[in-house]
C-alpha cells in the first residue's frame, strides 16, 4: 500500500520535476519468419509484429490515463536484422516491412536494423552493414546498431573501419536534415539484449518471444532532491540510491500493466538517468547540484561514476528485474546543462570520453564537423569501444558529423533530440592505425573460465 505521503510526492515529481516512463518497449523475436525467400520471410514479419504490437501504442496511452504517469514513448524492438535476413539476403525487403509497420502501429521508434560482428563478418554481414546507410536515409523511424567488440572476443577493427565511412555516408544522405541519420545509428561494445532504449534497442537471441522492458527518467526528481541535502558526500548518495527507488517503482508497476496487456513476458526496467532539452530534466545539472561549476570541470567523472553507482544500487533494490543500461546517460544534444558547457567550451569530447568509463553508454549524440575523415571517426570509436571491453561494460558511439557545418555551429534535430553545438575533434590522422585491420585481441582478464 502506498501512504498519503508517498502518493503527493509521485504527484509532484511527475508535475513539477518531469518524471515519467520514456518508453515502453516491446521486443519480438522474428526467429520463426525466417525462410529462404525474401517475399516471405518479409510477409511472416509484417504478421508476426503486426499481431503482437498493434495496439500497443493505445495500451500505452491507457495506462498512462489511468495511473497517471506520462509514457513518453512506444516502441518496437526486433531480432537483430541481420541474423534473420540470413537466409533469404532479404534485408532490404525487410527494411521496407519495417518502415510499413512503424507507420502503421504509430510507434516512435523501431530498433533492431542490428548487426553483431564483434569478433568478424561474413560476407553477408559486411553487405548488411553497408545497406544501413540507404536503411537510415530512406526510413523515419528505424533505428540501427552495430556491435564491434566484446570483452570475451575483443575488437572487431575492420568492422570499426567500415562504421566510420558508413556514419559519414549516413551524414551525406542526410545532410539537408544536419546529418539526421546518424542519430539513429550506434555502434557498441558489449551490446545488451534488454535495452529498451533507441536507437540502440534490439531484442536479443536468448529473449523470450514477446518481451516489455520499460525505461524510465527523472533526473529532475533526483536533482529536487538533492536540494534539500546539506551534507556530506555519503548522505548525497544515500539521496540519490533512495529517489532511485522511489522512481523505480514506477517503472515496475507500469511494466508489469504493460505486459500483462501485451500478453507478453516482463522483462527489465531500465533506469537510466535519460535527459531531456527541457530545462530542469538535466543529468549536468544533478553533476552541478552536488557541487560542479559546471559540468566538465575536474571532478566530474567522480560525480558521475557516484551517480551512476548509486541510481544502480536504488533501482536494484526496487524491482525484481534491472537491467538494460541502467545508470545515466550523458547525450550532449539532449541535456540543456550538457548544452551549456559545450558551448562556454567547460566541456570537450575529451571530457566526456573520460565520463564514459563510469557511466551508462557511451559518447552519445555529439555532433561533430561535418568534414571529419572517416578514419578519425573509426578512431573516435575504437578509443570509445576500448573503455568497454577493457572494463568489462557497454560503450557506444552515436557521433553525428553534421554535414557542411563546423565546430561553433548548430545542428537542429527537434524532439527529445534536440540540438547540439558542433565541438571540435582532434584531426590528426589514425588512418595507419585504422588501415592495418584486423582483431584487437580480448584483455587478459576476459579469460575467466
Amino acid at each position: 500500500m502506498y501512504s498519503s505521503n508517498e502518493i503527493i510526492e509521485t504527484i509532484n515529481m511527475i508535475s513539477q520535476q518531469h518524471l515519467d516512463v520514456r518508453t515502453i518497449t516491446l521486443g519480438i523475436s522474428l526467429f520463426d519468419c525466417i525462410t529462404d525467400s525474401k517475399k516471405r520471410t518479409a510477409e511472416k514479419i509484417y504478421d508476426k509484429i503486426m499481431s503482437k504490437a498493434k495496439n500497443l501504442v493505445k495500451i500505452g496511452n491507457d495506462i498512462s490515463s489511468e495511473i497517471g504517469v506520462p509514457i513518453v514513448n512506444k516502441r518496437i524492438s526486433v531480432t537483430p536484422v541481420s541474423l534473420v535476413a540470413a537466409a533469404s539476403k532479404g534485408h532490404l525487403e525487410i527494411i521496407r516491412t519495417l518502415d510499413k509497420i512503424a507507420d502503421e502501429t504509430g510507434i516512435d521508434f523501431l530498433g533492431g536494423y542490428s548487426a553483431l560482428v564483434h569478433k568478424a563478418m561474413t560476407p553477408y554481414e559486411k553487405e548488411f552493414l553497408l545497406s544501413i546507410p540507404e536503411a537510415l536515409s530512406t526510413t523515419g523511424k528505424i533505428c540501427s546498431s552495430v556491435n564491434v567488440a566484446t570483452s570475451k572476443a575483443g575488437i572487431n577493427m575492420d568492422a570499426v573501419a567500415l562504421m566510420g565511412k558508413i556514419v559519414k555516408d549516413c551524414a551525406y544522405r542526410t545532410k539537408d536534415n544536419d546529418s539526421l541519420a546518424c542519430a539513429k545509428l550506434v555502434v557498441f561494445a558489449n551490446a545488451v539484449e534488454d535495452n529498451p532504449f533507441m536507437a540502440g534497442a534490439f531484442l536479443g537471441t536468448g529473449e523470450d518471444d514477446a518481451v516489455v522492458n520499460v525505461g524510465v527518467s527523472g533526473p529532475g526528481v533526483v536533482k529536487t532532491a538533492l536540494e534539500q541535502v546539506d551534507g556530506d558526500l555519503t548522505q548525497v548518495a544515500e539521496c540519490i540510491k533512495q529517489t532511485a527507488f522511489k522512481i523505480t517503482r514506477v517503472g515496475q508497476l507500469v511494466a508489469k500493466e504493460a505486459s500483462k496487456r501485451l500478453n507478453a513476458s516482463f522483462g527489465i526496467v531500465d533506469l537510466s538517468l535519460a535527459p531531456t532539452p527541457i530545462v530542469g530534466d538535466s543529468v549536468a545539472h544533478i553533476l552541478e547540484e552536488i557541487g560542479l561549476e559546471s559540468v566538465g570541470a575536474c571532478g566530474t567523472t567522480a560525480c558521475l561514476a557516484m551517480l551512476n553507482d548509486a541510481v544502480k544500487k536504488g533501482g536494484i533494490m526496487a524491482c525484481s528485474s534491472v537491467g538494460g543500461l541502467s545508470g545515466a546517460f550523458i547525450p550532449v544534444s539532449e541535456d540543456a546543462g550538457m548544452i551549456r558547457a559545450a558551448e562556454t567550451g567547460a566541456l570537450n569530447i575529451e571530457k566526456l570520453e573520460a565520463m564514459t568509463a563510469v557511466c551508462s553508454v557511451g559518447l552519445d549524440m555529439i555532433a561533430i564537423p561535418g568534414d571529419t575523415p572517416a578514419e578519425v571517426i573509426s578512431g573516435i570509436i575504437a578509443d570509445e569501444i576500448a573503455i568497454g571491453v577493457v572494463n568489462t561494460k557497454t560503450t557506444a558511439v552515436r557521433v553525428i558529423p553534421v554535414y557542411g557545418k563546423k565546430a561553433g555551429e548548430y545542428a537542429e534535430f527537434g524532439g527529445l533530440l534536440g540540438r547540439a553545438p558542433i565541438m571540435s575533434v582532434n584531426t590528426n590522422s589514425p588512418l595507419k592505425f585504422i588501415s592495418r585491420g584486423g582483431r584487437i585481441p580480448a584483455p587478459l582478464h576476459s579469460n575467466k573460465n
